[in-house]
């Protein structure tokens, strides 16, 4: 009866992790924001990113607001099957966690977490492509500097950043923000939301719950 009980359970999982999911977040943050907290920043092997929003993830999500995650055990990272896209993630997908890395054991969570579950549209090489061209296409940070929000320490509206955003590519994003050591609520990241084919912009179905004050902070990097 237990094992019956057990294999049982395995496979409600192996189905759970193969349900469909119906869209990417795909979410990138910016840098400033991350460093500026209390926690540590420590900057990757590569040395200081550039002032830019990184990617900091391709998540497969469901429409209810519910998220696979780490679905096949057996696709884990392979590290070979990025080689070639190596000197643009590190540009654009960045860690900036600690201790200091070269951002492989970054990636390999993101894929290992949020990738498996997506594997019956993208490979891993494909994925990654995915979320890169994504970054190149929404190219946030130019938008909000042409309608004079930048990253200078200055509070901005909360409405512009989303107007901007949505004037620039089409679809509203989502916001969220962080608190630095003084308390000041910053902009930390943008989450916008794609097709399950990993190429188009689509509007959110829904939002994870994430809140920022009228006025956010857009601090230096």
């Amino acid at each position: 009866m237990k094992l019956f009980f057990l294999l049982s359970l395995s496979l409600f999982a192996a189905v759970s992790c193969a349900r469909d999911f119906d869209f990417f977040y795909f979410v990138q943050q910016w840098p400033g924001s991350y460093c500026d907290t209390q926690r540590r920043c420590c900057y990757p092997t590569t040395g200081k990113p550039a002032a830019e929003f990184t990617i900091h993830g391709l998540w497969p999500n469901y429409n209810d607001g519910t998220y696979p995650s780490n679905c096949d055990q057996n696709q884990e990272f392979d590290y070979s099957e990025i080689e070639d896209l190596e000197k643009t993630m590190q540009s654009y997908w960045p860690t900036l966690a600690c201790p200091t890395s070269d951002g492989e054991k970054f990636w390999a969570h993101e894929w290992n977490k949020h990738g498996t579950c997506a594997e019956s549209n993208l490979d891993q090489h494909s994925y990654f492509l995915s979320a890169l061209t994504l970054h190149k296409k929404a190219d946030i940070l130019k938008a909000l500097k042409a309608a004079g929000i930048k990253p200078d320490d200055g509070f901005y509206s909360l409405a512009s950043i989303k107007s901007v955003i949505k004037d620039s590519i089409g679809f509203t994003p989502g916001i969220e923000c962080n608190r630095d050591g003084s308390g000041n609520n910053q902009l930390s990241e943008i989450y916008l939301c794609v097709d399950t084919s990993g190429e188009k912009f689509i509007e959110c179905p829904t939002f994870p719950r994430i809140s920022c004050h009228n006025k956010v902070q857009f601090p230096s990097f």
